[in-house]
């Protein structure tokens, strides 16, 4: 004999799967349907995601969100930017509170389990960044024992040094990000900062530009990781994320004339003082899963 549900059991089982769906974007929740975008990105990594004094979001990741709204088609063409931090771009997209997080965020394993990240839209590398007067007496990681590290809460950069590497680094907490980071670098009150090389590179190239204060800083260039950059969107927004991808193989597709690829282009105009060597070619995705 069938069983029939009364109504309250049939409310029950509705709410039921309403709450097995909570968590995967359905197709109203997709960027590609939205009117406007609210992009997650870094305020304090100078030449990757930095806040202007005109409140402007300039640097690589802004542009790449722009570069990238512009192909997504439909009406997803306004932008609105939001400051995020290591610590919350998980939450802010799992709450709503962006749409999309462009911000120099490596794609883990972990983060996977609760992001759908597109991409990646570059490769960077784990490196050190120091005072140049202090270059020599660091050749690689290993050059860091015993030397004070720069520590910003929820990255995963400090971890890979002590943990991962092993070595005995004295850490020295930048609540604010690596903005303080490079503040500390510059007071001598941090040996050293490490992070993806990209984020050095961008604050390389402003000191050396007059950009900003302090003294002359260098690369390592001895990088220890891989740290694929993705656009995260809400967890499984599968449509989102192939958009996405299409529109990042465009950014680096050689335009008629031969010149330098969209990608090429902002890599130079960002990071281009500090002679960092970058990669031309599209990375390989990792897939929308």
């Amino acid at each position: 004999m069938r069983a029939r549900l009364t109504g309250s059991a049939a409310l029950a089982a509705a709410v039921l799967l309403a709450a097995g769906a909570c968590g995967v974007a359905g197709a109203e929740s997709s960027i590609t349907a939205k009117d406007e975008l609210v992009v997650g990105v870094n305020p304090d990594q100078p030449g990757v995601g930095l806040k202007a004094r005109n409140g402007d979001y300039v640097g690589f990741d802004p542009d790449i969100a722009r570069a990238v709204a512009k192909r997504l088609g439909g009406p997803a063409k306004k932008l609105r930017f939001k400051a995020v931090t290591s610590e919350t771009r998980e939450r802010m997209l799992k709450d709503g509170d962006v749409d999309m997080v462009v911000a120099s965020y490596s794609i883990t394993p972990d983060r996977k389990a609760d992001v759908t990240f597109a991409g990646p839209y570059y490769v960077a590398h784990q490196d050190i960044l120091v005072r140049a007067t202090d270059a020599a007496s660091v050749p690689d990681v290993r050059g860091l024992e015993g030397k004070s590290l720069c520590e910003v809460p929820g990255s995963v950069s400090f971890p890979r040094v002590k943990k991962e590497r092993g070595v005995p680094v004295r850490p020295v907490r930048a609540a604010k990000g690596y903005g303080e980071c490079f503040d500390l670098l510059a007071q001598k009150k941090v040996f050293a900062v490490s992070t993806d090389d990209l984020i050095l590179a961008g604050q390389a190239a402003r000191v050396a530009k007059g950009e900003a204060p302090g003294p002359e800083l260098k690369i390592v260039n001895a990088p220890f990781s891989e740290e694929p950059y993705g656009i995260g969107v809400r967890k499984g927004d599968i449509d989102g994320c192939e958009k996405i991808n299409k529109a990042i193989t465009e950014l680096y597709q050689q335009t008629a004339a031969g010149r330098d690829s969209e990608a090429v282009t902002l890599l130079k105009r960002w990071f281009g003082p500090a002679h960092l060597n970058t990669t031309s070619t599209v990375p390989q995705f990792e897939g929308c899963d």
